[in-house]
């Protein structure tokens, strides 16, 4: 109780009800560790070829075909506004469903390394700093403190604007 009225009394518009503990998928970009909600994930696949699609915007790379089913891949490190990076042995992508129970895409998000799954209870949970101004991260669902690490917990369902998920739902269906 005494946490959800910390939240409150700051101003926080997100509560810790929101912040659910459970198992996160842990990945980096770069030196900096990243958390899905396991649920949302679907698999793991290393990274394969993928066709770019002409006229999308940068961060999606394109599509592959996934066991007969085309799903557009996205690069979180471009959507986040980060260096852009060659693929090595280590990149994976992450096939994830984002989007409401009507309109579910599956779609797989290029990361650097996938690391582990971790078990985060709310108690390790704080919710995402605010910034002001024009700063847009309500895609952050919360920072996990896990021993020495922190990991921005992701929400999938906001890493993508209506506009972008627009974008990777017609990407996939050009091909």
């Amino acid at each position: 109780m005494a946490e959800q009225a910390s939240v409150v009394r700051t101003g926080e518009t997100q509560t810790k009800d929101l912040m659910k503990g459970g198992k996160y998928l842990t990945f980096q970009l770069g030196k900096e560790v990243y958390g899905l909600e396991i649920l949302k994930v679907q698999e793991i696949i290393g990274m394969m070829s993928v066709t770019r699609i002409p006229k999308t915007p940068e961060f999606i790379r394109g599509v592959i075909n996934l066991r007969g089913k085309v799903i557009s891949i996205i690069e979180l490190r471009r959507k986040f506004g980060m260096e852009t990076k060659e693929d090595t042995e280590k990149t994976c992508i992450v096939v994830v469903q984002v989007g409401e129970n009507s309109h579910q895409i599956t779609m797989g998000t290029v990361v650097d390394e996938v690391s582990e799954v971790l078990e985060i209870s709310t108690n390790q949970m704080e919710p995402p700093p605010k910034f002001g101004g024009n700063a847009k991260i309500d895609f952050i669902l919360g920072i996990g403190k896990v021993g020495q690490k922190v990991v921005m917990l992701l929400d999938i369902d906001k890493v993508l604007t209506n506009r972008d998920m627009d974008l990777v739902d017609q990407a996939s269906q050009k091909t």
